[in-house]
This record gives structure tokens, C-alpha cells and sequence, in this order.
């Protein structure tokens, strides 16, 4: 998804806990009838792992002959990661790649020395109207691999492995959590996972991540004696096992990896830990030097200013 205008994300509930190091509060703006809180980058956390753009989509209902329409954009130095809870977006990108996402798949787009893609409801998806929500992410790429030739995978929600105990449900979209390994492939080491709870069930977080968070989509839950409501951003510090107990029915998403070398320029969907690469990415997509995504006639202009 192309990176759009809106509201900084904020800090949140002060907190006791020792192991918590810092609560967001994602911002809602309205993108023409599109609802998006942001969590990440924010002011005092550019990245948690290699995450570094993290935006909840929706909910929101299309009426009919509505949908999204994300023109042709660039990306380059990161990777995409696109996970529907509801809806149905068609991905096509410069390298001939064209795939529907449905919810629970995962949708992995490594952009390194350059693509584009435009991200559309489907056709017929508009016809009766449909309801959109997920989250789309950027993951950082090292310095090493920033260059590298962009790629594309889609697991299917069938292909990823899913845990089910005592009111605790889980999906391993990336990494491994909860026993489970998820099969796709990553340039750095990091986690996803969405993690359901029902009412008084809890889920462990383990410290095997150097950089961890949870993203509390909606609902309630208690980590040691705080109490926290969705949508919040949880950054937890390194070496504390924890344990989150849903007050009430949750969903939430774990995330982390190992931290990078070093920290990140970011200007509009282009990220980089050199800033003469960020300048030479605006001179080729101004100038139309990125490859065209098959089948768009439409795309981003460069922002100017």
C-alpha cells in the first residue's frame, strides 16, 4: 500500500508494568471513506524488529460499485506484508505477479532494488459490496539484501499452521511461535502472528525475539496488572517472558524480529539506510524508469514538496 497522509501516532496509557517499554495509540484518519490508525513509525520507535510501518485497514463496508483503489506505487529496501480479517483485495505488481488475498493468507511482497504494485478490490467484489479490514505492514530489509531482486510469495490461510487450546487461537504467518514454524521464507529474523483469545484465556509471549510487540486490534486484555483496550501498540522490552490474559474476546497480532544494523530513512513508500538511494528511488519513479505493473494505465505521482 502506498504510504498516505496521516495523524502521528501518539503515546498511550502510562504504565506499571516493568516489562512494558512503550504504549501507542494508533490515530484514526479517514482516506476517502478508508479508515487507518497507524502505529508505527512513531516519534520515540522508528522500528520494533525489522517492522516499521505498521497500519490497521477498516473496518469499513463498500457500497455497491465502491472498493479501494491503490494505484501503481513504488517500494523500494522493504517488504510488504498485506493480512485481510475481512475482504478481498487483488495484488498486481511490475514483476508480473497477480493474486487475490483473502483473509488469513499472507501476502509477501519483497520490493529490494525496486517494484511496483497497485493493490484493488476485485471486480466482482464490488458488484453487491464488501467489508475490508486487515493490516498492512512494511518489514525493513538488512543493508545486505536492500538491493536485492524483489520477489513475491502467497500462502494460502490453509498452507499457514494454526494452534487451538483452551480459548486460544493462533496463526504463524511469519517465523515461529506457539511450536508452529511458518513456511515462508525471510530475509531477516522475525515473527507475525494473529492470536485470538476468547474471554479468560491467556497466551504466553516468549523472549525469543530480541525486539517484541503486540497489537491489540480490538477487544480488551490484562498483561500483570494493567488493563488495555484496542487499538493499542504494546512494545515490550527485551528478556521478559509474558503472558497476556483477554478480559474480554480479543484479537491481536505478535510481532518482532532481531533489530537491524542500523536505523532507517523513510520517505513515502521508499525505505532505505541510505539516503542517496531514497533521492536516485524519487528521480526513477518521477522519470518512469520503474517497470510498469502489467494491465495499469493509472499510477502515484511522485509528492512533490
Amino acid at each position: 500500500m502506498s504510504w498516505m497522509p496521516a495523524t502521528d501516532p501518539e503515546f498511550g496509557d502510562a504504565q506499571s508494568c516493568d516489562a512494558l517499554e512503550l504504549v501507542v495509540v494508533p490515530r484514526v484518519r479517514d482516506l476517502g471513506g478508508f479508515a487507518v490508525r497507524r502505529a508505527l513509525p512513531q516519534a520515540k520507535r522508528q522500528m520494533v524488529g525489522p517492522f516499521i510501518f505498521f497500519d490497521q485497514m477498516g473496518p469499513v463496508q463498500f457500497v455497491a460499485g465502491q472498493g479501494m483503489d491503490v494505484r501503481p506505487h513504488p517500494h523500494i529496501g522493504l517488504a510488504t506484508v498485506t493480512y485481510l480479517f475481512d475482504g478481498r483485495i487483488m495484488h498486481r505488481d511490475s514483476e508480473g505477479n497477480e493474486r487475490e488475498i483473502t483473509p488469513g493468507a499472507m501476502n509477501l511482497m519483497t520490493a529490494g532494488g525496486g517494484i511496483a504494485h497497485s493493490e484493488r478490490t476485485p471486480p466482482d467484489a464490488r458488484i453487491s459490496g464488501i467489508g475490508t479490514s486487515g493490516i498492512q505492514s512494511w518489514v525493513a530489509l538488512p543493508a545486505a539484501h536492500e538491493e536485492t531482486a524483489p520477489s513475491f510469495q502467497h500462502f494460502p490461510a490453509a498452507d499457514l499452521p494454526t494452534v487451538a487450546d483452551r480459548g486460544l487461537w493462533a496463526r504463524v504467518i511469519a517465523g515461529s511461535a506457539f511450536g508452529q514454524i511458518s513456511p515462508v521464507d525471510t530475509l531477516s529474523d522475525w515473527l507475525y502472528a494473529e492470536v485470538r483469545l476468547d474471554a479468560g484465556a491467556s497466551a504466553p509471549f516468549d523472549p525469543d525475539q530480541e525486539e517484541r510487540a503486540i497489537y491489540l486490534v480490538d477487544g480488551e486484555i490484562r498483561v500483570a496488572s494493567e488493563t488495555f483496550a484496542g487499538p493499542r501498540l504494546l512494545i515490550f522490552r527485551p528478556g521478559d517472558r509474558i503472558t497476556v490474559t483477554a478480559t474480554r474476546n480479543a484479537r491481536l497480532m505478535f510481532l518482532g524480529g532481531a533489530a537491524l544494523e542500523g536505523p532507517r530513512y523513510i520517505w513515502w513508500n521508499f525505505v532505505s539506510s541510505r539516503l542517496d538511494r531514497i533521492e536516485a528511488a524519487k528521480a526513477d519513479w518521477r522519470s518512469g524508469r520503474f517497470k510498469e505493473v502489467p494491465g495499469e494505465i493509472e499510477f502515484i505521482p511522485l509528492p512533490e514538496g
